[in-house]
């Protein structure tokens, strides 16, 4: 059988791969049933969704005849690098600089990864997604997050 699309093929596989792992971790959880579900429920029917939705897109890319095969191009280092830094320095910066510093630092870093980037909208970018982080985690949620720099306190 010829791959018709080596993009869609790729893409289907990694569906499958992560809906099929997401899946075989969730049963390692509670499942519950549909009227009390438990913590495995969730995320083993979207893993199985996943892989479903994967699946498709892989017989698709077997069975459909695209114009010039999708063929993969070459893979973007430069934003793999850049995004995956950005949000290892958040992960790192959060509990010692806090929401508000260590947010707008990952959008700007991760920004750079794109060729269109523009001052003016990263930082709009910045003060509405910080806005709306601290208003759905520490208000709508009651997470315990820490806003500000522990230098400055709580």
């Amino acid at each position: 059988m010829k791959i018709k699309s080596q993009r869609d093929f790729v893409s289907g596989l990694m569906f499958v791969a992560v809906g099929i792992a997401f899946a075989v971790g969730a049963t390692n959880y509670s499942f519950g049933s549909s009227a009390q579900p438990g913590p495995g429920y969730f995320p083993l029917l979207l893993g199985l969704i996943l892989a479903v939705l994967g699946a498709v897109v892989l017989f698709t890319s077997l069975s459909i005849e695209r114009e010039g095969g999708d063929p993969i191009g070459s893979i973007a280092f430069r934003p793999l690098v850049l995004i995956l830094s950005a949000v290892l320095l958040f992960g790192f910066t959060l509990p010692r600089l806090g929401l508000v510093i260590a947010l707008p630092v990952l959008i700007i870093m991760a920004s750079f990864a794109s060729t269109e980037f523009r001052w003016r909208d990263v930082l709009i970018s910045c003060v509405v997604l910080t806005v709306a982080a601290w208003g759905i985690f520490s208000k709508g949620l009651g997470l315990t997050i820490p806003l500000w720099p522990t230098v400055f306190g709580a």
